[in-house]
């Protein structure tokens, strides 16, 4: 079980980390929840403080801005969940403090950007991680098992699919001030998975982009697909979209195809994680890795010093192999990375 209990789960034991944790929390887009659902398993850890929120839980300090929360709260960790546009300035202002930092994807917009906050996280006292949950989930989990194992061989090609409902009300996603694109926004989740279970680096990328039909939507981009070359010659092809309908069952469809030289492995939501090898008939994964938490996971890196299933280093290169995605589909040019 990873990150000392799975998500959600009621009979998990306590997590304790031997000291008293702040925390605190800027913003409210995202993957919030990553902080909030695991703090009945953590007993250590106080939800102190929470800025830019409309609603704050009974007992968190609620603030305006996140400047003086930061100068007035006496924090360890703070959990960046701005628009896109706001985010890596706030991650600085937390690194800058000497404090750990949780923070949505993508950290940063630019590359400029991405390379203050690269540099800020080396030298700082804090530790910084990227709401990636995907990671710690039981499908994915299996996926990186069964290619470790060496069962499917060298994996040669990996497909991934991204396909979200619009939800369009989200108003800071429509515009390109405040949304850094689709790519880095919804792509990044998988992008990190195709090379984490593969086990493969990206070494080049080429992509499009676009909107078609839905002018609510406006600067927002609601297909797009990318193209990458592996490390030992393979290929990586990912596929995104905003084109969901809302009659779908679940907000998200996510897939993931691994195809080695000696078998395939996938998962889909409607079939689970399913194999096919050179010596074996096509099977099922029934017995599933126990899900984990994100950031249990990250608490028990930065304070009982034990290996962490997301390290730092991975999470500043999706998010600089999202960036060359975007730019490659803006330049239309394949770009190395």
């Amino acid at each position: 079980m990873l990150g000392g209990l799975a998500a959600g789960a009621g009979s998990a034991a306590p997590m304790k980390l031997g000291r008293r944790v702040r925390v605190a929390i800027i913003g409210t887009e995202g993957h919030t929840g990553e902080i909030t659902k695991p703090l009945p398993l953590l007993p250590d850890v106080e939800l102190a403080a929470w800025s830019n929120a409309a609603k704050t839980p009974s007992g968190v300090k609620a603030y305006s801005g996140y400047q003086e929360m930061l100068d007035r709260e006496k924090l360890d960790v703070v959990g960046v969940c701005t628009d896109d546009g706001a985010r890596a300035k706030a991650i600085l202002a937390c690194l800058e403090r000497g404090l750990h930092v949780v923070a949505e994807k993508p950290f940063a917009m630019t590359l400029d950007d991405h390379r203050a906050v690269e540099r800020a996280a080396a030298r700082g006292k804090g530790r910084f991680t990227l709401m990636l949950p995907l990671r710690f989930t039981p499908p994915f989990l299996a996926l990186r098992r069964i290619v470790e194992s060496g069962e499917i061989g060298e994996v040669a090609l990996v497909g991934g699919q991204k396909s979200y409902k619009a939800g369009a009300g989200t108003s800071w996603r429509n515009r390109k001030a405040s949304y850094s694109g689709t790519i880095p926004w919804v792509g990044i989740h998988m992008i990190d998975l195709m090379r984490w279970t593969s086990g493969r680096e990206f070494t080049e990328v080429a992509a499009f982009q676009s909107r078609v039909g839905f002018p609510e939507l406006g600067d927002r981009e609601n297909t797009a697909a990318a193209l990458f070359r592996l490390d030992n010659s393979g290929v990586g092809e990912l596929r995104m979209d905003y084109l969901r309908p809302d009659t779908a069952q679940t907000h998200g469809d996510d897939r993931l195809r691994l195809a080695g030289t000696l078998g395939v492995a996938e998962y889909q939501y409607t079939t689970g994680v399913t194999i096919v090898t050179s010596g074996s008939k096509s099977r099922v994964i029934e017995n599933l890795p126990e899900e984990g938490s994100l950031f249990a996971d990250f608490l028990e890196h930065v304070y009982l010093g034990k290996p962490t299933l997301l390290p730092t280093a991975d999470c500043i290169r999706v998010n600089l192999i999202s960036l060359k995605a975007r730019e490659a589909a803006e330049r239309a040019a394949v770009l190395k990375i």
